[in-house]
């Protein structure tokens, strides 16, 4: 309806182009030089009618366009978004955060300009030109060629103006990407800038690229200084020609009207300033077009997860088993060299080793965040390919030792606004495992907002509000990545009541590089350099002299190794 709208006042619009030259005309020739006051007036006010009239079409034109630009701008930036959810964590290893806050945010916005100042506007403006074109050839062929003598020329200016531009607001919107990019990294990491002394290093950094973009868009500027003034003095030639031309023949043979003469001028206006403003709209329509170019770059890419399995979760065992998987995050580079491995339903299974060995890879496959490259992962002898996603993940909660809370209240972190889970159920939750009155002595309670990556918690407070968030989704599965890694031994020992709580009667995955707080699990496997080298309860491994994993509790109680190793 709002399409049908625009395009019925864009016609009329380009209609009522013509309707003022030719009421200038007719005042001019019948009633001024007639000498007819009562026509005059009636003219008159048939001109500010027409331009009352013109007014308000201009408003409903220029609100429709922007109201179909904005909702059209909706729709893909849903699409987007929605699109980028659904990307593997691969996509995420790759991508700058900076550049792609700048497409989903800024270059979606340049778009909706695209359609609301560029497209629509361009076709109305297009439509005028033809009718008025159309008009000054009806009302004297002669006139009319006269007029256009210099539109050859300023249309090749205009096609030279918009290949040059097009090229420099490409330049523009990559370095506006990198500009985000450096400032969003840079605040991110303010600390370590900081803390290392960085800000002058960062701050000549920032000039840099600053003087790069400012650069970008003097280019811009200098091509608008070029084509402009040259467009208006095309223009004027033309009104120059038009009046010798009709002067002539006015003087001469009384062939040309003043009236005519009056109309064509105005009728040369309104021919050539629409072309500058389809240039200067251009502009636009090119920065839409780059812009388009990097948001559709994205909703092309094929990043998501490749088989979407059909089994609904209702309720799982827990059995995990590993059957000779392989897998590399950089191609021809394996970081799991086929490794197999079976976590009876209900077991705690720790995962120890050096860093690089492979350990967070395999929760990260668990949860299918990347695609292995071969072999199978079941669980409940079900390939986990053929579960749906959403239902998967529902049933695999992951404390990740780098915890991440949103800018919100710590009742919306923990049930990250899950409409099932009550508060009752957060706060009988946080009892069960030791952390209610922590919660309870913040301000606002529950309600404490956390400010951005849980600024406003230490980082074992934001461990234990991890723990509540994995506790109160009743997972079927439960794997601790690093969760006591980098704590105070008080919150340790918080977090290591809520552990045992947590993972009572469900199967439990613990990666851990200290080994006195899996010590109880009833199994463990050692990895190294992404094999298998030991599977055994902690007593087992320990028997073994020469073992991997002898060897690293050794490093670790050096002070006290001979007294367990002899126990």
């Amino acid at each position: 309806m709002h399409f049908v709208v625009s395009c019925i006042t864009a016609i009329s619009l380009a209609l009522i182009a013509a309707l003022r030259p030719y009421l200038i005309i007719e005042t001019v020739d019948s009633y001024i030089k007639g000498k007819d006051p009562e026509g005059l007036l009636t003219f008159a006010m048939l001109i500010l009618i027409v331009l009352i009239t013109e007014v308000l079409l201009h408003l409903t034109f220029i609100y429709i366009a922007n109201w179909l630009g904005q909702h059209i701008i909706k729709d893909i930036r849903v699409k987007l978004f929605e699109h980028v959810l659904k990307f593997k964590m691969s996509y995420f290893d790759k991508s700058s955060v900076g550049q792609m806050v700048t497409r989903v945010v800024s270059d979606v916005e340049t778009i909706a300009q695209f359609f609301g100042q560029g497209l629509f506007m361009i076709i109305s403006d297009l439509l005028k030109m033809v009718v008025i074109a159309t008009f000054m050839l009806y009302k004297n062929y002669q006139l009319a060629l006269i007029s256009f003598a210099v539109l050859p020329v300023i249309v090749y200016a205009t096609k030279v103006f918009q290949a040059a531009i097009k090229v420099a607001f490409q330049q523009v919107r990559t370095q506006v990407a990198n500009l985000n990019g450096f400032v969003q990294e840079r605040v991110t990491g303010m600390q370590i800038v900081q803390l290392f002394s960085r800000e002058k290093i960062e701050y000549d950094k920032f000039k840099e690229i600053n003087e790069a973009h400012k650069k970008a868009h003097v280019k811009t500027v200098w091509y608008f200084s070029i084509f402009f003034p040259i467009a208006e003095i095309l223009s004027s030639v033309a009104v120059g020609l038009l009046v010798w031309y009709g002067g002539l023949n006015l003087a001469l043979d009384g062939s040309v009207t003043l009236g005519e003469i009056m109309g064509f001028i105005m009728m040369v206006e309104m021919l050539y300033r629409p072309l500058r403003q389809i240039a200067d709209k251009f502009t636009t329509l090119q920065m839409g077009m780059v812009a388009g170019n990097r948001v559709f770059e994205i909703m092309d890419t094929q990043e998501s997860v490749s088989k979407e399995g059909k089994i609904e979760i209702e309720k799982l065992d827990g059995k995990i088993e590993f059957k000779n998987v392989r897998f590399s995050y950089v191609k021809g580079e394996e970081v799991l060299k086929g490794i197999s491995m079976t976590v009876e339903a209900g077991d705690t299974v720790a995962i120890v080793g050096a860093t690089g060995a492979g350990k967070s890879t395999i929760i990260n496959l668990l949860n299918r965040f990347y695609e292995i490259d071969s072999g199978d992962i079941c669980i409940d002898s079900i390939n986990i390919n053929d579960f749906k996603l959403k239902s998967l993940r529902d049933h695999v909660a992951i404390v990740l030792q780098d915890v991440f809370l949103f800018s919100d209240s710590i009742l919306n972190n923990i049930t990250l606004e899950n409409k099932e889970i009550s508060l009752k159920q957060v706060v009988d939750a946080a009892k069960q495992i030791g952390i209610n009155d922590f919660i309870e002595s913040l301000p606002n309670g529950y309600e404490f907002n956390v400010k951005e990556r849980g600024s406003m918690l230490s980082s074992g407070q934001r461990q234990l509000i991890s723990f509540l968030r994995a506790y109160v989704s009743n997972p079927s599965v439960l794997i601790l990545d690093e969760a006591t890694s980098s704590v105070d031994s008080y919150s340790e020992k918080m977090i290591q009541y809520a552990t045992d709580k947590i993972t009572k009667d469900r199967t439990s995955i613990i990666i851990a590089h200290r080994l006195a707080t899996i010590q109880k699990a009833d199994k463990i496997i050692v990895m190294d350099k992404g094999n298998i080298v030991e599977i055994g309860s902690h007593k087992e491994l320990l028997k073994n002299i020469d073992g991997y994993y002898r060897n690293l509790f050794e490093k670790q109680f050096s002070d006290t190794s001979e007294e367990v190793a002899s126990n």
